[in-house]
């Protein structure tokens, strides 16, 4: 059983302080690690460019990554970010980004105030089943989230197709 908390993937990341993947990996004594797959501009499906408030036909920057534990493939996460917060970063750039995305996003201002996640369920497509080593039609998780700062910008919106056995999602809500 893998068991994921989406909020430390929504919290900058302290100097030397590894990616969430990696940390989360090593405490249940396992390997993340994660392979970029491409770094483009270039229009967002409509679910998306609707995330993120996009007229159609706008273009918007993707970070397309294989997420591994173990050495294994094991979700594919595709991060969306308007081109006027992506443009000129390293956000736009192929390779690594130094603490993440997400403290990168911190340090432009870009903070996490609200996320917003949809969970769904269907058979992996053929590409997605490639990707991630699955026979054809296997069932996935889709996890959507949208990520607005305490002025309600969204400034990011991703796309989460995890291979569903040994998966266990948790949440952890605090009202008021």
């Amino acid at each position: 059983m893998w068991v994921v908390s989406s909020l430390p993937y929504l919290s900058p990341r302290q100097e030397g302080q590894v990616d969430a993947w990696t940390e989360e990996a090593a405490q249940a004594g396992r390997v993340g690690a994660q392979r970029l797959r491409d770094v483009s501009t270039e229009v967002p499906p409509p679910d998306v460019a609707t995330a993120l408030g996009l007229a159609p036909g706008r273009p918007a920057v993707v970070r397309r990554r294989t997420m591994l534990l173990d050495g294994r493939p094991v979700e594919l996460t595709d991060s969306w970010y308007p081109v006027e917060v992506a443009d000129g970063t390293a956000l736009a750039a192929m390779g690594k980004i130094k603490g993440g995305a997400v403290t990168l996003l911190a340090n432009m201002g870009y903070s996490v105030h609200e996320a917003r996640e949809d969970i769904a369920f269907r058979d992996a497509t053929a590409d997605e089943a490639a990707e991630l080593n699955l026979p054809a039609g296997t069932p996935v998780i889709v996890l959507s989230r949208t990520c607005l700062d305490a002025e309600g910008v969204v400034f990011e919106a991703s796309v989460m197709v995890m291979v569903a056995e040994g998966r266990h999602l948790r949440y952890r809500l605090v009202a008021g």
